[in-house]
């Protein structure tokens, strides 16, 4: 009885599938990443911001109601960060800023869900939400001075842990939260033209959550707090093919 259900199943799921329409194609992507952040905690404050410009490419797997991805990201931009003391008896001491430039560069992996509908004969507009992964391949800082480093080799204390142990690369690692919107343009019986526009809200890094143990650790300091948002507007724009 189980095996007949299972089997009802399967023969449901396959039926559903093939009653989409399907489409796989692929193309690029340019968008603007910014970041501030501030932690708190105790007599500490330091605040970090940085601008960013992503471009990247992908490739795509569309099944009406939903469309997974995955391609490279890479970006390029400034970094800026700045840290005070505040002490009753002695006032308020401010380091010195640290500033630079930084460049990433990332596996991407998107799950989109969208609803299509015709506005026109060869017009679909579809309003989309989902999650994205990006997996850190390149983790790169170059000082004011011209050094260039690598923030996984944690040559900086603010590349290491609150053991002193350089963190790896996947601390890097992050996900995303996407809404927006797209619109295909079918230009051929087959073939299409799409264009996305998305807002993306970061989630926090492992790094960026390991910055919390360092100031707790190093400073006894407790329950530290990190705020703030990292947001990404971004286009994409693409050339699709229907397969049924």
């Amino acid at each position: 009885m189980k095996r007949i259900f299972f089997i009802l199943i399967l023969l449901a799921a396959a039926k559903t599938v093939f009653a989409l329409d399907l489409s796989i194609g692929g193309g690029g992507s340019a968008g603007y990443t910014f970041t501030r952040y501030t932690l708190t905690g105790g007599a500490v404050e330091s605040k970090q911001t940085m601008d960013r410009f992503d471009y990247g490419g992908n490739v795509f797997f569309d099944f009406t109601y939903g469309t997974f991805s995955a391609g490279y990201l890479g970006g390029k931009g400034r970094f800026r960060e700045n840290m005070r003391l505040d002490s009753t008896s002695e006032g308020s001491t401010e380091f010195a800023d640290t500033t630079g430039k930084g460049s990433e560069g990332a596996l991407s992996i998107s799950l989109l869900g969208k609803y299509p509908f015709k506005i026109k004969e060869k017009l679909t507009l579809f309003p989309m939400f989902g999650i994205d992964y990006q997996i850190a391949l390149i983790q790169m800082r170059e000082t004011e001075s011209g050094l260039s480093y690598n923030r996984a080799d944690g040559r900086f204390m603010e590349d290491r842990d609150k053991d002193g142990i350089a963190y790896p690369l996947s601390a890097w690692n992050y996900a995303r939260i996407n809404i927006g919107c797209g619109l295909d343009y079918a230009f051929a019986a087959k073939v299409f033209l799409r264009s996305e526009l998305l807002f993306g809200f970061r989630l926090p890094t492992a790094y960026e959550m390991g910055a919390l143990d360092v100031i707790e650790n190093m400073m006894n300091i407790q329950n530290p707090k990190l705020g703030g948002l990292t947001g990404n507007p971004v286009l994409r724009v693409s050339v699709g093919y229907r397969l049924k």
